[in-house]
């Protein structure tokens, strides 16, 4: 699998199928990857990457700090993803392309757009992640990571991450960088010997920036109100997922389209033809 350099971190990625680029921002929290299209969630179901490489040259990636791609200590906002994605364009020599975000890839779809709207052709924000419940369990793992860190230390991280595979959802313990922590030794050491206190502001800032508002996090609506984008929005309906937040980014792009349909009414068959249907338009 290919590997390119984006602002100093190692990213992991996929190009499959052909047609015009296709920039997918990979659904799975603090773990998303690009195998999250065929084993996650809803994802599973939908096999939506399976439909669209028969159109589109779709170009998937493991998010910074997830699968095989590196990571940074660092106070990570939605921008800091979005640049991810448009360096990977650049990497590949595509000035435009179509954009899929999954769940809390339209957080990083949406500072995309917002940052470099010239670069978007069009774009889907599938089941995005947002909502009250949505930002109160983030703070809350973030929360739990850090009182960890405050009783045990960083070195207690590194151990902690050894002992399983779980992801930073499954155990807030372990915190955002568990996976370049697993798979980078000389980023963990570096970890391990940061100072607590410093960290534990570094991180507290960041969980209480990227989790900011009940709606979906990701762009300001101002800026969003001010995209003259064509997008599709389709609805998630559970507590990471809220009606209410696909509703939300309705309304602030105004150049939307809403796919008014029930996530267990979103069908292998119904859901990548209306993709497909809105993506050629």
């Amino acid at each position: 699998m290919p590997t390119a350099t984006i602002d100093g971190i190692t990213t992991h990625y996929e190009v499959s199928g052909s047609g015009p680029p296709l920039l997918l921002f990979s659904p799975g929290g603090f773990n998303a990857t690009l195998e999250n299209w065929s084993s996650f969630g809803i994802y599973q179901r939908l096999q939506l990457l399976e439909h669209l490489r028969a159109h589109y040259t779709c170009i998937a990636f493991d998010r910074r700090e997830s699968g095989r791609s590196g990571g940074r200590v660092e106070r990570i906002t939605w921008p800091d993803y979005a640049t991810q994605g448009r360096g990977l364009l650049d990497e590949l020599g595509i000035e435009r392309a179509r954009l899929l975000g999954g769940c809390i890839g339209c957080s990083c779809l949406a500072a995309f757009a917002t940052e470099s709207p010239e670069r978007v052709e069009r774009m889907v924000l599938y089941s995005p992640a947002g909502g009250p419940r949505y930002r109160l369990t983030q703070r809350a793992r973030f929360a739990a990571h850090l009182e960890f860190v405050e009783e045990h230390g960083l070195a207690a991280v590194v151990e902690l991450a050894a002992q399983s595979e779980k992801t930073f959802a499954q155990e807030p313990r372990l915190g955002p960088w568990v996976n370049a922590i697993r798979t980078d030794a000389a980023f963990a050491q570096d970890y391990a010997a940061r100072d607590s206190d410093a960290y534990r502001a570094l991180v507290g800032e960041m969980g209480e920036r990227l989790f900011d508002r009940d709606t979906v996090p990701g762009a300001d609506p101002e800026r969003l109100l001010q995209l003259e984008l064509t997008a599709l929005v389709v609805p998630g309906r559970d507590e990471s997922h809220a009606t209410s937040a696909a509703r939300y980014l309705e309304e602030c792009l105004e150049r939307s389209e809403y796919w008014d349909v029930p996530p267990e009414a979103q069908t292998a068959e119904t859901a990548p033809a209306r993709l497909l249907e809105f993506l050629q338009q």
